[in-house]
């Protein structure tokens, strides 16, 4: 049987984190004032969160802060003075998802357990691999993984893996979502989700549904199987819940994973009152096992919204208090003395001098109940040893003196087993904003991606574009190969763009491709931390470009990018103007055009409305207002890309695209026909070449977030 699996709770507030170690968690996430995934969530201020970490520590837990958010320069600056309150009380671990933060995190505070955030989106050993070799101690992959992958990910790389066994899932990836920040500027990847994805939406031809609206995950009855393929942290997901939901689903958790570890899987079973209990505490979307055992489906789907009120949990009122032993010495001309044992740690603290009796003498019931009077105390006092002359004298204020300071003392004795010194390396005097940032020396360059054979046969002719990207579902193709020989000859770079997900199917594709990808394209665009360890593995030698979903949102992570042997970063779409300058995105490539990717999901609007045919296919979902949203079932690599209604379109303002001080400006091509993709291209060459402001011809274009932004 393996190790002892922990149970991760969801502390959204003080409240909830007590609720969560009265059920029995082992260890509990949280969000401070600043940097988490859960904006609206009653995030902890810096007293209440120092005093939430001695909390757990006193009671043998762990907490774990989250900074699982994209940190933008300014604000990695900050994140010294914010963590070192923390990191010197003992902070068990931080969870993070920028990885410019991880290598700020790791260099200011070397002892400081570092784990990949979910929203990091590794999918398999390779990304895990690069987390390792990064210097992380636990990695929390994607939750559409199988539990054959995951374990796969334990057996090969050795990290602690830690899973969700129950919550709110996501329909994209990981919850790596733009659609929040394009439609109404509110960015999942900065904890302000708005969740546009539960919203109804429908094709054509059907009624609105919640085509993305995935039920809630419950593995109750899967434990076993989650225990022996290796999982070695158990995370519920709800730091928006409410301290009664928390303590139901903790308490339900502990008890069947105790069973298990008790009786193993033959004894095992879910009592179905347990079972209700667990389904009660939050009834608005019904429940799933998630992806563990099947890679999509409509049974995953809540199509449409119960109309059952919530109603309110009844929690126990639970003081939680340690149980520890005492010792009471109280002699005649000798001070007292009180011994404590708490487990391992045990404290002799000494009071006031006892006197001899001169009147009415000390009497030992009134003693000991004195002395057991634990109060707001963490501990109970379950044996006591008193050890006392029958004419002794203290007064009873010296006696809870005597009692307050034993206390105080174990309190001590126990933190400061994680208490840390300042951390050895401080903060360095060097602002981001100091550092050297290029300038682009010439004019940028212009490319162009492309999805379909025949955007491809229309940007072929575009002389003014210097590289081409082509979506690896193409690479293969006797055409697209032919078209990409004759570039070349031409002088032009052309790269493979590889998949957005790279789980074990995927690989195994891409090894059958891998002489033709280096032998016939001049480098790969990457958008996963899998394919850099994939790429390290076959010692490719080619040129390497990140894409915008690699989320260099800091230099940091750019300086991390080109130590990957990455030479060309995509600028994060969700920055504004300023914040590129800031950034230095003169060494970037930017995209200037194009319906914006907003999900990469594993679920299949084809198979959920209908059947999956493993055919590469195109279709509209609509929201409520008739917006349309272009899907490409992806079923080479099964995954489903939806863009944005509007696309990107700046060809009206020549000035921005000049202003941008990019070393390339990159066209995204996605829905376009052969006409329309060389309209673009006429647009973007008179408004890059000939400064001419061309007007859009569509029904509707977006910026994107160049003013805006994102908060």
């Amino acid at each position: 049987m393996n190790k002892k699996v922990e149970i991760l709770a969801p502390a959204g507030s003080y409240e909830c984190l007590k609720a969560a170690i009265s059920a029995g968690a082992d260890a509990v996430y949280i969000g401070g004032a600043m940097f988490g995934a859960r904006a609206y969530a009653k995030n902890l201020s810096e007293e209440e969160l120092i005093e939430a970490i001695d909390y757990v520590h006193i009671h043998g837990r762990k907490l774990y802060l989250t900074v699982n958010t994209l940190l933008k320069d300014q604000e990695l600056e900050s994140l010294y003075d914010y963590l070192l309150p923390y990191y010197v009380h003992g902070l068990d671990g931080v969870i993070v998802q920028d990885i410019g933060a991880v290598c700020y995190i790791q260099e200011h505070f070397p002892e400081l357990p570092v784990h990949a955030s979910t929203q990091m989106t590794i999918t398999g050993a390779l990304g895990a691999e690069v987390m390792k070799r990064q210097g992380m101690t636990r990695v929390v992959p994607a939750r559409e993984l199988s539990l054959g992958e995951v374990k796969e990910i334990k057996e090969k790389t050795g990290l602690e893996v830690e899973c969700f066994v129950h919550g709110a899932m996501c329909y994209c990836y990981s919850g790596q979502c733009l659609l929040s920040s394009m439609i109404g500027g509110r960015s999942g990847n900065r904890g302000q989700c708005a969740q546009p994805c539960r919203l109804p939406y429908h094709l054509e031809s059907n009624k609105p549904s919640d085509l993305m609206s995935l039920k809630d995950m419950c593995t109750i009855n899967l434990i076993p199987e989650l225990i022996e393929a290796g999982i070695d942290s158990f995370k519920i997901e709800g730091r928006m819940k409410q301290p009664e939901y928390v303590y139901t689903v903790v308490s339900i958790y502990r008890k069947y994973v105790d069973l298990y570890e008790q009786c193993g899987t033959s004894r095992y079973r879910v009592k179905k009152e347990d079972l209700e209990k667990l389904y009660a505490a939050y009834k608005r979307r019904g429940y799933s096992q998630g992806y563990y055992k099947q890679h999509n489906g409509k049974e995953m789907i809540s199509f449409k919204r119960p109309n059952d009120k919530e109603e309110p949990l009844a929690v126990p009122e639970i003081k939680l208090q340690e149980k520890i032993n005492g010792k009471l010495i109280l002699l005649k001309n000798k001070c007292a003395k009180i011994v404590l044992r708490y487990g391992k740690y045990q404290i002799e603290c000494e009071g006031a001098l006892c006197e001899e009796a001169k009147r009415q003498p000390l009497d030992m019931e009134r003693v000991e109940k004195q002395i057991r009077k634990m109060g707001n105390t963490e501990y109970r006092l379950e044996n006591l040893d008193i050890v006392m002359d029958s004419d002794v004298f203290l007064p009873m204020q010296a006696l809870n003196e005597l009692r307050r300071n034993a206390i105080e003392s174990l309190n001590n004795m126990i933190l400061s087993e994680f208490r840390r010194e300042l951390p050895y390396l401080t903060k360095g005097e060097e602002k981001m904003t100091d550092r050297q940032v290029n300038r682009v020396t010439g004019r940028s360059r212009m490319s162009a991606l492309v999805r379909e054979v025949e955007q491809l046969e229309t940007v072929a002719d575009a002389d003014f574009l210097d590289e081409i990207y082509i979506e690896s579902s193409l690479c293969l193709q006797v055409k697209v190969l032919e078209v990409v020989n004759i570039l070349q000859q031409k002088g032009k770079k052309v790269y493979a763009a590889l998949p957005y997900i790279f789980r074990v199917p995927t690989v195994k594709q891409m090894e059958n491709m891998y002489d033709t990808l280096h032998n016939s394209y001049d480098g790969v665009l990457i958008r996963n931390y899998e394919e850099i360890e994939w790429l390290r593995k076959h010692a490719y030698d080619k040129v390497v470009h990140s894409d915008y979903n690699m989320y260099i949102f800091n230099q940091r992570a750019k300086e991390w990018m080109g130590g990957q042997n990455i030479s060309e970063c995509t600028a994060p779409v969700e920055l504004n103007e300023r914040e590129w300058k800031r950034l230095g995105i003169a060494d970037c490539m930017y995209i200037g055009y194009g319906y914006q990717p907003v999900m990469i999901t594993a679920g299949c609007i084809r198979k959920t409305t209908d059947a999956c045919d493993r055919k590469n296919q195109k279709l509209m979902i609509y929201d409520r207002y008739q917006k349309g949203f272009y899907v490409s079932m992806n079923c080479d690599y099964c995954y489903n890309v939806i863009y944005n209604s509007a696309p990107l379109y700046l060809a009206d303002q020549p000035e921005i695209l000049n202003r941008i001080q990019s070393k390339k400006i990159r066209l995204d091509f996605s829905r376009e026909n052969k006409q329309e993709t060389r309209k673009v291209l006429e647009a973007y060459y008179k408004a890059w070449n000939c400064k001419e402001s061309v007007p859009y011809l569509g029904h509707d274009y977006t910026r994107g977030h160049i003013k805006r932004g994102v908060k």
